[in-house]
């Protein structure tokens, strides 16, 4: 049960309770309007339906959980919908959530201009000409992403060309007050060459120009990248959790 005293009544109230942490600050948006909940340290806050998911909440996994139970009782979080939850044992689920997906990934940000890399120079922003070539690249190299040129979220996209070839592409993102990289994605013929990481320092270069702080999110299987982001400056982290409800 979720008491009168727990609920957030908007944005400032749940950014308040939540210590203004950058995954908050990027999940809320821009909107004032927001309802959001506290219990024992965790603050939980729902998303209105274009967000792509249901609600988010960080702080101790445990009562995170226990307001997810709460809710869907009451009948606020329904069958289907997703949520990003503080990393968590998926045995605390047992008996009390029904989920039909379950996958851990962190949450990387920086508020420092990267080291400059080699051949940065070359990342520019794509235009609606090249939407052909972004879903070729894609389709070829990331098929897996749910980022794509269509994709209403994405504020702008950027790439590498070589010649008149689209080997490297990335989207950005952002929203509210925080900056926020998604799909980046390199031909599989051209990995090895540090266009990935030219790619990312670019974009965050000119995020960091709009906004304090950038984000990304990882899998923790992807090794490679993590140690590609940390070493680009992306060292802080929050390990978090997606779930869709059955």
């Amino acid at each position: 049960m979720i008491v009168d005293d727990q609920v957030l009544h908007d944005r400032a109230a749940i950014l308040a309770a939540a210590g203004h942490h950058p995954f908050a600050r990027h999940a809320l948006g821009g909107r004032p309007s927001a309802r959001g909940y506290r219990r024992e340290g965790a603050v939980l806050w729902l998303l209105p339906p274009e967000h792509g998911s249901a609600g988010c909440a960080i702080g101790p996994p445990e009562p995170a959980i226990e307001m997810c139970v709460a809710l869907v009782a009451g009948g606020t979080l329904l069958p289907g919908q997703r949520l990003h939850l503080p990393q968590h044992d998926r045995e605390q689920l047992s008996d009390r959530l029904s989920v039909t997906e379950h996958r851990d990934w962190v949450f990387h940000w920086t508020s420092t201009p990267p080291p400059l890399q080699p051949d940065e120079e070359r990342v520019v922003r794509l235009t609606d000409s090249d939407r052909p070539a972004m879903e070729a690249l894609i389709d070829e190299a990331f098929p897996s992403t749910t980022s794509r040129p269509t994709d209403p979220r994405v504020v702008a996209w950027y790439g590498i060309r070589a010649g008149d070839r689209l080997v490297a592409c990335g989207a950005d993102r952002s929203q509210g007050e925080i900056g926020f990289l998604a799909g980046l994605t390199v031909a599989p013929d051209q990995r090895g060459r540090g266009l990935g990481a030219a790619l990312t320092a670019g974009m965050t270069r000119a995020l960091l120009a709009r906004y304090d702080t950038v984000g990304l999110g990882v899998y923790p299987s992807n090794v490679g990248a993590i140690r590609l982001y940390r070493r680009l400056g992306f060292t802080d982290t929050l390990p978090l959790a997606s779930i869709r409800l059955t």
